[in-house]
């Protein structure tokens, strides 16, 4: 069914006159009695009827109408949603990324973010989850931009490192390990860990750690969130390692600088190659290289 055919009936069943249908449209009289004609034929029924010089639609053709100008009005509706996503001074963000980033990294760079683009009409959305989740938010769509680890064979993707994590270990306040300041590794063998799960970007970094020292962690617990895994800690569930976040001061816990072995645990800012993306999102992109390095 032809859009300019519908717009054409909404027309001419408010002004009921062909002539002046016509002339608001713009058209010549004949197109648009041919628009209604092949609207006609493909309802299979008469939209319009004469009542003297003009035409007032049939029982059908008021049905119809009521439909047509919803859905009219509804195309409107993303019309206008469409452009004011994706022009050059507005649109919203769709932001996904790890646990650890929740608390200080993605509101800090998204209200530097706003506080220079004060003049424009910029929104986010956020959602906080494991690499895993946000790389498949990204493949689908959910996510303009993740920030999280970098996930091998994904060709799809593109990884920019925008942060580096130090690592800790963390015990239970007054644990027997308390009295270092920094710790190899080595010396956590033997004790219960709390693992990040296998769907964490951060566990085979974890895992690579302990196959440096030819050791394995001897996991009690698997948990997601870090929230969890200092908490289990702080009860003498085990210990762990895991990023070196501010909130691990509010939790009944020491914090032990890893020494050994070297590391690098980096977070990347993650996005589709070779796809098209709004202006708002390009804009942010360019902003998070532009500063990272004062993150």
């Amino acid at each position: 069914m032809n859009l300019n055919h519908l717009q054409y009936f909404v027309k001419l069943a408010h002004l009921e006159h062909y002539t002046k249908a016509a002339k608001d449209l713009s058209i010549t009289q004949p197109s648009l009695s041919h628009a209604i004609s092949a609207l006609e034929e493909e309802l299979g029924t008469k939209l319009f009827e004469k009542q003297g010089r003009n035409v007032v639609l049939t029982k059908y053709g008021k049905i119809f109408l009521k439909y047509v100008e919803k859905s009219l009005d509804y195309l409107q509706e993303g019309i206008d949603k469409t452009k004011a996503l994706t022009c050059s001074t507005s649109g919203v963000i769709d932001l996904g990324y790890i646990y650890t980033l929740e608390a200080e990294f993605v509101p800090m760079i998204v209200r530097r973010f706003l506080k220079e683009n004060e003049d424009k009409n910029f929104g986010f959305t956020f959602s906080s989850s494991n690499t895993k989740s946000i790389i498949e938010g990204l493949k689908n769509e959910r996510f303009d931009i993740g920030f999280c680890s970098m996930v091998e064979d994904e060709n799809n993707i593109e990884f920019i490192k925008v942060k580096e994590e130090e690592l800790v270990v963390v015990v239970p306040k007054n644990h027997e390990l308390s009295k270092y300041k920094e710790i190899d590794l080595i010396k956590t063998v033997g004790y219960k860990h709390i693992a990040f799960t296998k769907s964490s970007g951060l566990r085979p970094v974890v895992d690579n750690l302990f196959k440096k020292i030819n050791k394995k962690q001897d996991i009690s617990y698997e948990v997601e969130k870090d929230e969890s895994m200092a908490g289990l800690v702080a009860e003498d569930f085990g210990i762990a390692v895991m990023p070196n976040i501010p909130f691990l001061k509010y939790f009944n816990v020491d914090v032990i600088k890893l020494k050994s072995p070297v590391y690098s645990r980096n977070i990347y800012m993650a996005k589709l190659k070779d796809k098209y993306v709004s202006p708002a999102v390009d804009e942010f992109s360019k902003f998070v290289l532009k500063n990272c390095n004062s993150l």
